[in-house]
């Protein structure tokens, strides 16, 4: 039998035990809010919005942003601009907003989406609408389509919440969010993981 010092010694142990258990959940439940929680700029253009999924975007092992994606209650669709959607990027590092635009321009040019002369034009749009971003920093892109009586289809930027700026029609959102969401993007693993429940008809978890 434990010695009256070794049984306050085991009493302590299992008060902290205990402490320590209740410290995780009560840190449980924000964490988990923190990787459901919507947008408010998301459910502006999206009430219904559902979680399609997420994931981390690395350069040589270094963390540049994680991106979520979030869909209406009818999913993706079968071609990228027939239904709306939303593109988070939550920065973990600085970069200037011109890099991001040419570099944007660059993953177009490279994945052969649109012409020439429509690049040269949604540069132009980028470069004014992205600004340089820091680490916690978020750009948040909510395509809506048109038609059916709607205003034209068009992708709203918005940078930590606030409207930065938009882009018409649906020809820069398919160049635009092919990046992350074509068969032919460089990031593969990214995009299974935006597109994991991206065609289900699943509530949000």
């Amino acid at each position: 039998m434990p010695g009256r010092n070794e049984s306050h010694r085991l009493n302590l142990t299992r008060r902290g035990l205990l402490q320590a258990a209740a410290a995780c959940a009560l840190a449980l439940p924000s964490l988990s809010r923190a990787a459901t929680d919507i947008p408010a700029e998301v459910l502006a253009a999206m009430p219904d919005a559902r979680l399609s999924g997420s994931g981390e975007f690395r350069y040589f092992g270094f963390l540049v942003y994680r991106a979520t994606l979030w869909v209406g209650p009818q999913g993706l669709g079968s071609r990228l601009g027939e239904t709306p959607f939303a593109l988070q990027l939550r920065y973990a590092r600085s970069l200037d907003g011109g890099d991001i635009a040419a570099r944007s321009e660059e993953e177009m040019r490279k994945l052969d989406e649109g012409s020439p002369q429509q690049r040269s034009a949604w540069l132009a749009a980028m470069q004014r609408i992205f600004p340089d971003v820091t680490d916690g920093d978020t750009l948040t892109g909510v395509f809506t389509p048109g038609g059916d009586g709607a205003a034209s289809a068009q992708t709203r930027f918005y940078f930590n919440g606030k409207l930065r700026g938009s882009v018409p029609g649906t020809a820069f959102a398919r160049a635009f969010f092919a990046i992350w969401l074509s068969p032919r993007t460089p990031a593969p693993g990214l995009r299974d993981d935006l597109l994991a429940k991206a065609f289900s008809a699943a509530s949000t978890p």
